[in-house]
């Protein structure tokens, strides 16, 4: 809790534009006290948590880490205990999708939406490939890729798309991609939530589960982990 907490309490502190000072005298702290906070020395005690959520105008849960939408709303499932394959969490995928195809369309780009979409269709080929071949009766002619690189071939295909969407996300030209004039727009959490209400919520809380899962796979893999 302690680094997303510090993290996003001295973003708050700066996107308010106010020193370190006033935000210490105005949540009743001292500077010095505020400065352990927002560098991650000491953990705070829940009534400062309420106070500056409070003072800041955000949720609990996004100041400390657990949630991307500053009203808390897009809380991950298992931290809701909402069991796994729920409809909520299909809804939520797919309409997180839906979104990532309106913030293309929104920049005016012919590319980028195209792109967006064969790379997500790859994932889908490949997981159904992975579906059909753990069946027994299975017939393998079904499909033109051998299943013994099949999922390899999508990688690269995948990694092919990236690429371009990076590309195309920018307006530059390369790798099959034209330069393109581009409408730019804020893409903060707080910016979609306001500009997209209605299925901002489920990408948030897609982007917060897979922020958890690749943080908690990192930690595996750190210097730490690896002298025990």
């Amino acid at each position: 809790m302690a680094s997303d907490f510090s993290r996003t309490l001295a973003l708050l502190r700066r996107e308010k534009k106010i020193s370190q000072r006033t935000a210490a005298g105005d949540l009743g702290v001292s500077q010095a006290l505020l400065s352990h906070y927002e560098n991650g020395l000491r953990e705070p005690g829940l009534s400062f948590v309420v106070r500056a959520a409070d003072y800041y105008g955000v949720s609990c849960d996004y100041l400390l880490g657990r949630s991307m939408a500053r009203d808390g709303s897009a809380v991950p499932a298992e931290r809701m205990d909402i069991s796994a394959g729920s409809e909520q969490e299909k809804s939520q995928i797919l309409n997180a999708a839906a979104l990532l195809l309106e913030l293309a369309e929104a920049t005016g780009s012919e590319q980028l939406p195209h792109e967006i979409e064969a790379y997500l269709s790859i994932a889908i080929y490949k997981v159904y490939r992975y579906l059909y071949l753990a069946d027994p009766g299975s017939i393998e002619a079904v499909f033109r890729a051998p299943h013994d690189c099949f999922d390899y071939l999508c990688d690269a295909r995948a990694r092919e798309h990236e690429l371009r969407i990076r590309t195309a996300a920018r307006g530059e030209a390369g790798y099959g991609i034209t330069a393109e004039e581009l409408q730019r727009f804020p893409l903060s959490p707080a910016a979609i939530s306001e500009r997209f209400p209605s299925l901002s919520s489920d990408l948030l809380t897609v982007l917060q589960q897979v922020s958890d899962s690749i943080e908690a796979l990192g930690k595996n893999f750190s210097p730490e982990n690896k002298k025990s």
